[in-house]
């Protein structure tokens, strides 16, 4: 049956091309209008159901006018992530589990069409030359890999973001934090506490980093520094939005991360919001938190101490200074780190939160860490979910940020 359908949509579409009038642009009433012509003509030999119709119709339709076997995809808001491994292997994220997709693309030349009609949109280029690409369209973060670099490819990568952002209320409900917690984190953010997110791959870090964000007192003025615009801060007046760019064929100069951190720092930045850092850009990032900018940003890492590890190997990938004196700039310019993580059970939560201590460990010379918070596990619920609270390990002892804004910490409470 999969076969007769796809057998249908392909007579179907070349009926359509052939009808079609290049001289005029068609909208898309009337493209509907000639699809179900060839349609009709064709099924009338056929038993096919109303259903199959519509979906050969709409496939019809998505594969002229839209991006064929993507689109009804895209369509679906439930979707976040969207994994293409040829034109055969379709996989999507939905509602935090991964399964393989019924849609496929025709022919691997109209999926190269797709990925030229998607990095088009962009204004961006990839080919053999220059086979991967990263891109940003309507709220989704997109990659391209293409052969001779994606034996099975092309392969494309699309992450999703919602409409309407998570806010902190939202993840409390979504259990990833307590109502503690959140009260906690706003008052240092609120009192100017230089914050790093961490975690693994699709832990949802960018989430919350857009969601702990909006704490920052609006009367501020906040630049967001990204490789491709993600953040979706809301209610900010003075803001300005910085994206990253890649070099291209037509002369324009690679932009990056470093480059933007640089040149913030002379727009008279309160607060100075990094997507993510990944390597060199790291030194700015820290220099930006030792020259009284506040800051927030993320990274990649199984835990908060592997992140110091990873910290202090991406300053060394940007200056050839002494261990010591990098420790010194992490522990100087970060004051909390947030640890972010996936569960079994496939909930992303708040899994460990840091601070860190200014002076070095005189034994050794390591940075000190004073872990605050941390989320134990208690037992498994009948559908499988892990239940859990957050314990108190420690008390902040870096106070004095709190002493200048007058602000105090909330009292113990879940």
């Amino acid at each position: 049956m999969v076969k007769q359908a796809d057998e249908l949509k392909l007579r179907v579409r070349q009926r359509v091309i052939e009808d079609m009038d290049f001289s005029k642009d068609i909208t898309d009433d009337e493209m509907l209008e000639l699809i179900d012509k060839a349609l009709f003509d064709e099924i009338r030999h056929l038993s096919i159901s109303t259903n199959q119709r519509k979906q050969v119709r709409m496939q019809v339709f998505y594969s002229i006018r839209k991006l064929d076997a993507l689109q009804e995809l895209l369509d679906d808001p439930d979707i976040t992530e969207i994994m293409v491994n040829g034109t055969d292997n379709i996989f999507v994220e939905k509602n935090g589990s991964i399964f393989k997709s019924e849609s496929r693309f025709e022919s691997e030349e109209k999926l190269q069409d797709v990925v030229q009609q998607i990095v088009a949109s962009c204004n961006r280029v990839v080919n053999e030359a220059s086979p991967i690409v990263d891109a940003r369209i309507s709220g989704s973060r997109i990659n391209v890999v293409l052969n001779p670099i994606a034996l099975n490819g092309p392969i494309i990568t699309i992450r999703r973001f919602p409409e309407n952002p998570f806010s902190m209320d939202d993840l409390i409900n979504l259990g990833a934090l307590s109502e503690y917690l959140k009260e906690y984190l706003k008052v240092l953010v609120k009192a100017g506490y230089n914050i790093f997110i961490s975690g693994g791959t699709g832990s949802g870090k960018t989430t919350f980093l857009n969601a702990l964000s909006n704490f920052i007192p609006k009367d501020l003025r906040l630049i967001t520094i990204e490789d491709n615009a993600e953040l979706q801060i809301r209610k900010v007046p003075n803001l300005v939005q910085l994206e990253a760019r890649n070099a291209n064929v037509e002369g324009c100069k690679e932009i990056t991360i470093r480059d933007l951190i640089k040149s913030s720092l002379r727009m008279r930045p309160d607060w100075i919001v990094v997507g993510e850092v990944r390597g060199e850009e790291t030194v700015d990032m820290l220099q930006a938190m030792n020259t009284g900018h506040m800051s927030m940003s993320t990274g990649h890492a199984n835990s908060a101490g592997d992140m110091l590890s990873r910290l202090e190997t991406m300053v060394l990938m940007g200056m050839e200074i002494p261990l010591s004196a990098v420790r010194g700039q992490i522990a100087s310019g970060i004051d909390i780190i947030v640890h972010l993580g996936r569960l079994r059970d496939r909930s992303r939560k708040l899994l460990e939160i840091c601070e860190l201590e200014k002076e070095l460990d005189p034994l050794t010379g390591k940075i000190c860490v004073n872990q605050l918070f941390r989320f134990e596990e208690n037992d498994v619920d009948k559908e499988g979910r892990i239940v859990g609270s957050w314990r108190k390990t420690g008390e902040l002892k870096n106070t004095e940020k709190l002493v200048a804004a007058g602000f105090k910490l909330p009292s113990q409470g879940q």
